[in-house]
């Protein structure tokens, strides 16, 4: 692998990792604003409100406009309006769960389904993204998931 690839991949993961370890404390804070405001779906939301904002200011920043094609817009698959709505289900499922399984139980069990989602994404080729066929080494590393799922459940 060549060092400005290895580089590349490099900060690809860091960032993903540091995405990652946003989810608890965003969870975190989902759940507080949801014992403020009283309702998991006001908290949700609010938090989309909020990271709404601060999306259309980056936008800004970077592209400095808010365009949008609308003529293109008909010519797109009808599946791409789903995927706010399956943040929304990510968002207040983790408001709901943080309370009842706690901040790491939550994570795993929706990191798992997270997996299974990605792992059949993959494997079918599913939305465009290109295939990658399960395999051993893949169903192992599911498998070494549940395994994790299991002993953060019991200790």
């Amino acid at each position: 692998m060549k060092k400005r690839t290895y580089s590349l991949t490099f900060l690809f993961l860091a960032w993903g990792l540091l995405a990652g370890a946003a989810s608890p404390i965003q969870t975190s804070i989902n759940t507080q604003l949801c014992e403020v405001v009283g309702s998991p779906y006001l908290a949700a939301l609010i938090s989309f409100a909020t990271g709404t904002c601060f999306l259309a200011l980056i936008v800004l920043v970077i592209d400095h406009t808010i365009k949008l094609d609308f003529a293109q817009i008909r010519h797109m698959p009808k599946w791409i309006w789903v995927g706010g709505m399956l943040g929304v289900v990510f968002v207040t499922a983790n408001v709901l769960l943080l309370p009842v399984l706690g901040s790491a139980f939550t994570v795993v069990s929706l990191l798992f389904g997270q997996m299974i989602a990605a792992l059949s994404v993959d494997h079918f080729g599913l939305f465009g993204v290109p295939k990658h066929a399960m395999n051993w080494p893949r169903a192992a590393g599911l498998g070494l998931m549940i395994l994790g799922i299991i002993l953060i459940h019991q200790f």
